[in-house]
């Protein structure tokens, strides 16, 4: 059997996907828009649309699995991007074959008021978790007619490196370290789960090689919950740092910032997932596929830089 992997997506979980297969010696291809960026030894980049379904199947032939990894940048832009590059995998999963394993997201399930767990309805009201609800139903719609094969890994929100401005606690660490006051949207002190990006990419993994894994969502290996207070300052006592002050815009704020940036505006659209508990159950793979969450304070010391 072929041990070729195409990654779709060139972010910081498909660069963590790559790296987990290129150590075992797979033949690993990372590809994006412009196929350049951060070198990962034994990846070969390339260029892709991933809206384009001939070229993403030409790239997945003879490949045994093809991840998508896909980030777009902005909420505002997802109802455009999302819908067209969903399709091209699912079409070139089917002309290829390969297995599709996607990186998803909690926004499926919507508010909830315990700990999230697989099989739990994706039942939320808004128009982006709706949207990534209807992606994965629809490859698992595919995949019980035997047209594809899919599987699909669910995260909470990523820790574990330099994830830029769209990562909640990484934003905020540069200044910490500097014993900065800093602010985070919602509450700060509420627990919510936050998944180690490199985890993320060992899970992808390892249900991909899985057989009797796929044709279902699974959630990575998380460890437990800690508020974006005691996150925060996890991290900063993790390099030797002392604790700082870390407390929530106020509502006002993010509101008023809405009204012009499309990328703010859509936050209040899951301004839920900071101003309850967000809890994600990952007991799951780790009973399963025996996939352990890395130690906290490693998590910590790597989000730290």
């Amino acid at each position: 059997m072929s041990d070729r992997h195409v990654i779709i997506g060139a972010g910081p979980v498909g660069r963590s996907v790559a790296e987990v297969l290129a150590e075992r010696g797979a033949d690993v291809v990372l590809a994006s828009r412009s196929g350049e960026g951060p070198e990962v030894t034994g990846a070969r980049r390339v260029a892709v649309d991933a809206a384009d379904g001939e070229a993403l199947s030409r790239l997945a032939d003879g490949a045994q699995v093809l991840y998508n990894c896909v980030n777009p940048p902005r909420y505002d832009v997802w109802p455009t991007v999302w819908p067209p590059i969903a399709a091209a995998l699912l079409a070139a999963a089917e002309r290829s074959g390969a297995l599709l394993a996607v990186t998803g997201n909690l926004y499926p399930y919507g508010p909830v008021d315990v700990p999230m767990v697989e099989g739990m309805p994706d039942a939320a009201p808004g128009h982006k978790a709706q949207l990534r609800a209807r992606m994965t139903a629809e490859a698992f719609e595919l995949h019980r007619a035997g047209r594809i094969r899919a599987v699909e890994v669910r995260g909470a929100d990523y820790v574990g490196g330099p994830l830029g401005q769209s990562a909640h606690v990484p934003r905020v660490v540069p200044a910490a370290l500097q014993g900065k006051h800093v602010r985070v949207i919602g509450n700060a002190h509420l627990p919510h789960t936050w998944t180690d990006v490199h985890d993320m990419g060992r899970a992808l993994v390892a249900v991909a090689g899985t057989e009797s894994a796929w044709g279902r969502v699974w959630h990575a290996p998380s460890n437990a919950p800690r508020t974006q207070s005691e996150a925060v300052n996890d991290v900063l006592a993790s390099v030797g740092k002392k604790p700082v002050k870390v407390s929530a815009y106020p509502k006002a704020v993010t509101w008023t910032a809405g009204l012009f940036d499309g990328q703010m505006r859509e936050l209040r659209e899951t301004e839920y997932q900071f101003t309850r508990p967000y809890v994600m159950d990952s007991s799951a793979i780790t009973a399963e596929l025996g996939l352990e969450p890395t130690p906290w304070d490693e998590v910590c010391r790597r989000t730290a830089g």
